[in-house]
């Protein structure tokens, strides 16, 4: 009997049933802050090599997460996804890889890269579920990834990362693009929210200038180091402007994959906060990017 591990933040960051999580998906794919319309698997000329895709609840980050999935299914949806993700919960080790098992959404199940998984699964990758259990960044990705296939069979590998510093993150990167088989379809998704600015966070804007304008003021400044591919630059200037990301090293071990399996450019897709959704006195950046 294989290990299924169940969903930990269903029925709060995403519904808990299979219908309404179809309509609220198909509903960030249509807002207005999301593609307007519906993907459609297709060839596309653009060869994905990585995104990166917000991890809040639905309501908040999905329209924004939609703009990347719409691209990936539109550009040769992939037969393995390496899922990388920050770890929220503290729990297991400082990068946490799962070899084996399946995981559970309301839409089925998706099953984990075996052989993929036990080759990444050395020097700095550890195997350990225990940092997977409660973590909902790599998670919710996968309601996307299964309404996008259209049933279309494909499975992923699950990487957690508490270490996000520059070593760290060229390390994992380095090692997917030496573990991928060039001749396989793999893209690289980088789970990361932006900015988390204001009183909630502990990071106040200046004096008159509203909360969301703070957040995307800082986010600008990480969004053009991954546009323009590099990796270190995003973790130098993260830590300079104090920019409150949570998923940077996910982010810069996904461009150093990218880079390495070839690619050359980086487009930012879409970019908002939650602030358009809930105005308040905290507010978190979300940005849609895709790097091929």
């Amino acid at each position: 009997m294989y290990k299924i591990r169940k969903p930990a933040v269903a029925g709060q960051f995403y519904d808990g049933d299979k219908e309404s999580l179809i309509k609220t998906i198909e509903n960030c794919f249509l807002d207005v802050r999301g593609p307007g319309e519906l993907p459609e698997i297709k060839e596309g000329n653009k060869k994905i090599k990585g995104v990166v895709v917000p991890h809040a609840g639905f309501i908040f980050s999905g329209p924004i997460a939609a703009h990347s999935y719409k691209t990936i299914a539109e550009n040769g949806f992939a037969d393995t996804f390496i899922i990388l993700g920050p770890n929220h919960t503290g729990m297991g080790s400082g990068v946490s890889l799962m070899t084996e098992g399946v995981w559970e959404t309301p839409l089925g199940i998706i099953p984990i890269n075996s052989i993929l998984a036990k080759k990444l699964a050395k020097d700095i990758i550890d195997t350990d579920e225990d940092a997977h259990k409660y973590e909902h960044s790599i998670e919710v990705q996968l309601p996307f990834l299964q309404y996008i296939s259209k049933n279309k069979k494909f499975d992923f590998v699950p990487i957690c990362m508490s270490m996000q510093d520059y070593d760290t993150s060229r390390e994992i990167g380095e090692l997917i693009a030496e573990t991928i088989n060039v001749t396989e379809k793999v893209v690289i998704i980088a789970s990361s929210d932006f900015s988390h600015a204001g009183f909630n966070y502990m990071s106040i804007p200046p004096e008159n200038m509203r909360v969301d304008e703070y957040a995307e003021e800082q986010d600008k400044h990480a969004i053009e180091k991954i546009l323009e591919l590099d990796p270190k630059g995003l973790i130098d200037v993260v830590h300079e402007k104090n920019i409150t990301m949570c998923g940077y090293g996910p982010v810069a071990a996904m461009l150093t994959a990218s880079i390495k399996l070839g690619a050359n450019k980086a487009e930012l897709l879409k970019y908002g906060t939650s602030y358009a959704v809930h105005p308040s006195t905290s507010c978190v950046g979300y940005g849609a990017i895709a790097v091929y």
